[in-house]
C-alpha cells in the first residue's frame, strides 16, 4: 500500500485539489480543515476526515494519530491551510495580522512539529509547504501576508537545511493567482476588486496540485526545494 499523505486546509482550493489527485494516485489520505462537512462530501477512497484548526497544535496532533493508527506513519505533510487578508498597514485591524500570524506562521510550524521527529528518526518523509509568490516579492495590501509568507520561505530552508542529513526533504511551493477562496476572506469589496483586475491570468487549483503531487513523487534523493509557479500573463 503507498504511505499516508495528510493535508490542511484540505476543504477547498489548493487542499482539496490535491486531495483529489493524490487520490487518484492511489494514496491513503489524513485530510484536516475546520469545515469537516466539506471533506466528508469529498467521500474520496482510502481518506479520514479530521476537524482541525491548525493554530491548535492538539488537534493537528490529535488528527496525525488519528492517520497513523489507521494508514501508518505519515510519508508526507502538505501545509496548505492560509489566509490572506489585504489592508492598508495604517487602518487593518490588528486581529487580521494575528489571524494571518497564526495560521499562515503557526500552523505551518505546528504541523511540521507533529511530524517531523518521527520522520528524522525512520531517515524519510516529506515536508511541503504551501507559500506564495508574495513570500518572495512585496504587493500593495499585502504587507502582512507577505510577512508571513516570507517566513515560510524563510523557516522552509532553515529547516531544510537542519534535517536534510536525515534524508527528510522540506520544499516550498509558491504559487501567484490562483482561483481560491484566499480574496474572499478580505473584507473590503474595493481591495478585492483591485485585486482581480491587477491580474494577468489565473491559474486553478488543480495546476497547483498537479505540481505537488509532481515534485512529492520525485526519487527521495531528489529534492526540489522551491518552486514558484505563475500564470504566464502575471508580470509582477
Amino acid at each position: 500500500m503507498k504511505p499516508l499523505i495528510a493535508i490542511t486546509g484540505a476543504s477547498s482550493g489548493i487542499g482539496a485539489a490535491t486531495a483529489q489527485i493524490f487520490s487518484e494516485a492511489g494514496y491513503p489520505l489524513l485530510l484536516m480543515a475546520r469545515r469537516i462537512e466539506r471533506l466528508q462530501k469529498m467521500a474520496l477512497p482510502k481518506s479520514l476526515s479530521c476537524e482541525v484548526d491548525v493554530t491548535k497544535p492538539e488537534e493537528i496532533r490529535g488528527a496525525l494519530e488519528i492517520g497513523r493508527e489507521k494508514y501508518g506513519q505519515v510519508d508526507c505533510l502538505i501545509n496548505n491551510a492560509g489566509v490572506m487578508l489585504l489592508g492598508q498597514p495604517w487602518k487593518q485591524n490588528e486581529s487580521e495580522w494575528k489571524a494571518m500570524i497564526d495560521v499562515n506562521i503557526l500552523g505551518v510550524l505546528y504541523g511540521i512539529q507533529a511530524v517531523l521527529e518521527e520522520m528524522v528518526e525512520r531517515k524519510s518523509g516529506t515536508i511541503i509547504n504551501i507559500s506564495s509568490l508574495a513570500g518572495r516579492k512585496t504587493f500593495r495590501r499585502h504587507a502582512v501576508y507577505c510577512a508571513t509568507k516570507f517566513a515560510v520561505h524563510a523557516l522552509s530552508e532553515a529547516i531544510r537545511e537542519e534535517v536534510s542529513h536525515f534524508n527528510v526533504r522540506v520544499i516550498t511551493i509558491a504559487p501567484g493567482a490562483v482561483e481560491t477562496e484566499l480574496i474572499s476572506h478580505t473584507s473590503s469589496p474595493e481591495y478585492q476588486k483591485e485585486w482581480w483586475d491587477g491580474l494577468g491570468g489565473i491559474l486553478q487549483p488543480m495546476d497547483i496540485a498537479k505540481t505537488i503531487l509532481f515534485t512529492y513523487e520525485q526519487p527521495q534523493q531528489v529534492c526540489l526545494r522551491e518552486i514558484i509557479i505563475t500564470p504566464t500573463g502575471q508580470s509582477g
